[in-house]
């Protein structure tokens, strides 16, 4: 008789024991909403350049966005602002950029070129977003070299 009832008592704990497990495994379960961050912020990195310029010369500006990680959906776009000075920024052979409009970046790597069309100084910014709505601004200033 004792021995009937200890064998009772431990199908009892093996039950509660898999009914324990089952109910853990489908709480885990139950977050269906598996976060993955995409928001990688970004820095830019430019490599020096002069600080004067003459009339019609043009200024090689090169550009890397350094990320964390490399989340295959995000997109950058670029766009500048001239606030002194007469000159024209483009992509290596594309149109000149319009002031305040923005342009898509294909590369993480890029080179942009300045080209002075006034004796004067220029100052103008360049403005990098990501598809997140992350952005960084650059600032250019080169004096007149007479």
């Amino acid at each position: 008789m004792k021995n009937v009832i200890n064998k009772k008592i431990l199908q009892l704990c093996k039950y509660s024991m898999a009914i324990l497990f089952i109910s853990f495994i489908l709480n885990s379960c139950q977050d269906n909403d598996m976060e993955i961050q995409q928001d990688f912020p970004f820095e830019v990195e430019i490599m020096p350049v002069p600080s004067e310029i003459a009339e019609n010369e043009t200024v090689e500006i090169r550009i890397s966005l350094l990320t964390s990680s490399n989340f295959n959906g995000t997109t950058y776009r670029i766009r500048y602002f001239q606030y002194e000075g007469t000159g024209k920024l483009q992509y290596f052979s594309d149109p000149p950029y319009l002031n305040n409009d923005e342009y898509d970046l294909l590369q993480k790597q890029f080179r942009l070129y300045y080209t002075s069309q006034a004796s004067e100084s220029h100052q103008f910014s360049i403005w990098i977003r990501d598809s997140f709505g992350n952005e960084r601004r650059i600032d250019f200033e080169f004096d007149n070299a007479s």
